[in-house]
């Protein structure tokens, strides 16, 4: 692996750091890379699982709660109609 680093007081810290872990400059930071990756992988799955929890609650909710009204259905019906007969008229 070949490691470059743009300000030598970063690679001295870094090899530093890894001297006092006892490992090698590579595993160092293969080892604060995959910690890194972790990490990130766990943040999406706890926001993941409270996305799927909260989805989870809506699709539990009582029927009445989450299913429009008579009246909104008919009105929303009626709306449809009206829509497609300005379009019949446009296409005429």
């Amino acid at each position: 692996m070949n490691l470059r680093f743009r300000d030598p007081r970063q690679r001295a810290a870094i090899e530093a750091a890894a001297k006092q872990a006892g490992v090698s400059l590579q595993e160092y930071i293969l080892s604060a890379a995959y910690a890194r990756a972790t990490a990130v992988e766990e943040r999406f799955l706890a926001g993941f699982k409270e996305s799927m929890a909260r989805s989870g609650a809506a699709f539990a909710a009582e029927p009445g709660t989450a299913d429009p009204s008579a009246e909104q259905r008919a009105a929303e019906a009626d709306a449809l109609r009206e829509l497609e007969r300005r379009e019949q008229g446009h296409a005429a």
